[in-house]
């Protein structure tokens, strides 16, 4: 890790400690969606994720296609 990416890690870890140490009530009305709106926006992000990661994750799942006899000669020769 990089001093700058190490520097910048420390300093949000340093302002999410403030942020949490230091909260204040907010005395407000949450709305009951709220927390469906939370975990429709973190399905959304996994699906995403699994969306854009669907060619690697079904590399680990997958074995590879077996290769005819003269494949494997000319790779052994190569």
């Amino acid at each position: 890790m990089s001093l700058k990416a190490l520097y910048t890690a420390v300093n949000i870890a340093f302002f999410v400690a403030l942020a949490v140490f230091f909260e204040r009530p907010a005395h407000a009305y949450t709305d009951p969606g709220t927390a469906l709106l939370v975990f429709q926006s973190a399905s959304a992000a996994v699906t995403a994720s699994l969306f854009y990661f669907r060619r690697k994750i079904k590399a680990l799942i997958t074995k590879p296609a077996p290769q005819p006899a003269a494949a494997k000669l000319e790779q052994t020769n190569g």
